[in-house]
């Protein structure tokens, strides 16, 4: 069925002759279908799942805009519906309408056959993007009821802490809580619940007298549960030991990592724990492995940045250098651009911490501090690999740096980030960790800085009026930008500008996914000068003008008045950047 899918997707124009040869290998490396497809970015789900229902015969279903009766998901036992994840749609006539997640379950068929005839209705199977599906489980179950149930159990078994107990005696009721099931299925259900909601990381945190759950969804903490303060401890535990971290370890911070599958998806938990007064905190930050790298037009470049990166990367060596804080997609850029290098005549080579996509054809190695493999020590390695390219996750420290310079001078591409507020302050950040200007100024090829603004959702998009001062300020601000950055019909001098109201697609927040906000500087001859007088950021400005360079708020402004995204995600991204400015005209 595979080959038959596949076979109509290139049909329909939807897989090119490469990308076939890129499913099929990431099919013979144990992905499943939809992982190598919609996973790995190639085909819309809903393009997948209309696909897999013509080759299956069987009717599709687009359950986009499907507002689920209260009353549906009362047809199946919810006991049958977590077991086999199948979503009941209703009843039509005297047939019981069912989107399983997997068509091809057979155990599952089945049980909705057996199920289906015992209440005098006859089956019939649908398909629909599975991503739909998981939503609509996710809504129709909902993590509250799950995690009460459990509760409920944990109540009995909770731990009583005197104060004259001892550690041994603490670690060992913990040990008894944690082996119980109710424990482990509410954390199962938060973790499961983040996947579903496409959150990057769990925060899993004491709060006044309370634990309390939070989710980082499109760059934002939302508070998603709070649970009793008693079931604290059992919960942090139940993570040390899927983590493999130590139990009785509660005075210094852990790192550890977890592996699950949740709907036929290898997800990572990166887990880090840290001491906090009278108790411990966990992060969980989320990596979907499966999910292939999108391309820097799906990120949200602008064309005319997308052409600058094609050409700073098929040069054969010297360094680019991607900046932003943490969390602000410097990886997910790199793999774009790893992407595009991507061929049999070049190889690649990387250095992460954690891996966080897969590649056909690049050989990516996983850094292990705790062993000694540091990015200075796999960096000495891999030049001996012979390499072409190489992408070192982060430059941390001197040796790094020197390294990767030195790997630039003698005829390699190296691909980095740093952390810096601006990409002006790449030079700066590199000889503070003690590189010489001559070196930096010989191997740098250009520095992109990035941040991620919340994108308007689509469904409930409408057009907002900013107050007269904001709109003032932007006016001007959009008449200094070049007008070749500007679309046909844009007019700089009446901005308009969208919001979302709020609607169930985006749980009435307003936005939905994230689109990248980036400024890029190029090192031309001029720029190279300046890097060994010390890099003068009055005339390094001058330079950036000449080159017509968007900053990072005029880029962002140009996407909210592309309508990607609002006036409000503008004005947070810009804060730092004032906050900055403002710090260094303190210290003058």
């Amino acid at each position: 069925m595979n080959d038959q899918i596949i076979a109509l997707l290139a049909k329909k124009n939807l897989l090119d002759q490469k990308t076939v040869g890129i499913v099929k290998d990431l099919l013979a490396r144990g992905k499943t279908l939809e992982q190598a497809t919609v996973g790995a970015r190639y085909v819309s789900d809903v393009d997948y799942a209309r696909a897999k229902a013509e080759v299956l015969g069987l009717p599709f279903v687009d359950l986009a805009e499907w507002q689920m009766p209260p009353e549906t998901m009362q047809l199946l036992p919810q006991e049958t519906i977590e077991t086999y994840h199948v979503l009941p749609l209703g009843l039509d006539g005297n047939s019981l309408v069912v989107a399983p997640l997997d068509t091809q379950d057979l155990r599952a068929s089945q049980a909705l056959e057996f199920l289906a005839s015992g209440r005098g209705f006859k089956l019939r199977l649908v398909v629909a993007p599975q991503g739909q599906i998981r939503k609509l489980l996710k809504l129709g179950a909902g993590v509250g009821a799950e995690v009460e149930t459990a509760l409920a159990q944990v109540a009995e078994k909770k731990v009583k802490k005197g104060e004259e107990e001892g550690l041994e005696k603490e670690v060992a009721g913990l040990q008894e809580v944690i082996k119980g099931a109710p424990v482990a299925r509410m954390l199962t259900t938060v973790m499961r619940n983040a996947v579903d909601q496409n959150a990057s990381d769990i925060h899993i945190e004491p709060f006044g007298g309370e634990s309390r759950i939070r989710y980082r969804v499109d760059g934002v903490l939302r508070t998603v549960l709070t649970l009793p303060q008693t079931v604290h401890p059992a919960l942090i535990a139940r993570v040390k030991v899927l983590a493999n971290l130590k139990l009785d370890e509660t005075r210094v911070p852990q790192d550890g990592r977890i592996t699950q599958a949740f709907g036929g998806r290898k997800i990572d938990f990166r887990i880090s724990s840290l001491p906090v007064v009278d108790n411990e905190k966990v992060v969980m930050r989320i990596l979907d492995t499966s999910v292939g790298a999108p391309t820097l037009e799906n990120l949200g470049y602008r064309p005319e940045h997308v052409a600058i990166v094609k050409d700073e990367i098929r040069k054969a060596h010297g360094l680019f250098l991607v900046t932003g804080p943490t969390g602000s997609g410097k990886s997910t850029t790199l793999f774009a651009c790893l992407n595009m290098l991507n061929s049999e005549g070049v190889n690649i080579s990387t250095l992460e911490d954690p891996v966080e996509y897969f590649i056909p054809g690049v050989n990516q190695s996983q850094i292990r501090p705790e062993i000694g493999y540091t990015f200075a020590s796999g960096l000495r390695s891999l030049l001996r690999q012979d390499p072409n390219v190489i992408m070192v996750g982060e430059i941390r420290d001197k040796e790094t740096g020197e390294l990767g310079i030195h790997a630039a001078l003698t005829g390699h591409l190296i691909l980095s980030t740093l952390h810096t507020n601006d990409v002006f302050g790449l030079v700066p950040r590199m000889i503070d960790m003690g590189v010489e200007p001559f070196l930096l100024a010989a191997t740098l090829n250009v520095g992109v800085a990035q941040r991620l603004a919340r994108k308007v959702c689509q469904n409930c998009k409408e057009p907002e009026t900013v107050d007269p001062k904001t709109l003032a300020t932007i006016t001007a601000e959009l008449s200094n930008i070049p007008k070749r950055y500007f679309k046909e019909g844009q007019d700089p001098a009446k901005p308009v500008f969208s919001h979302g109201k709020g609607c169930n697609r985006c749980n009435n927040s307003g936005y939905i996914g994230r689109v990248a906000v980036a400024e890029i500087f190029m090192f031309t001859a001029t720029a190279q000068r300046l890097v060994q007088e010390g890099f003068p950021l009055a005339k390094v400005q001058e330079e950036a003008k000449r080159q017509e360079m968007l900053s990072l708020r005029e880029d962002a402004l140009l996407k909210a008045l592309d309508g990607l995204t609002t006036v409000a995600e503008v004005l947070r991204l810009s804060q730092e950047t004032q906050e900055d400015e403002g710090a260094k005209e303190g210290k003058k």
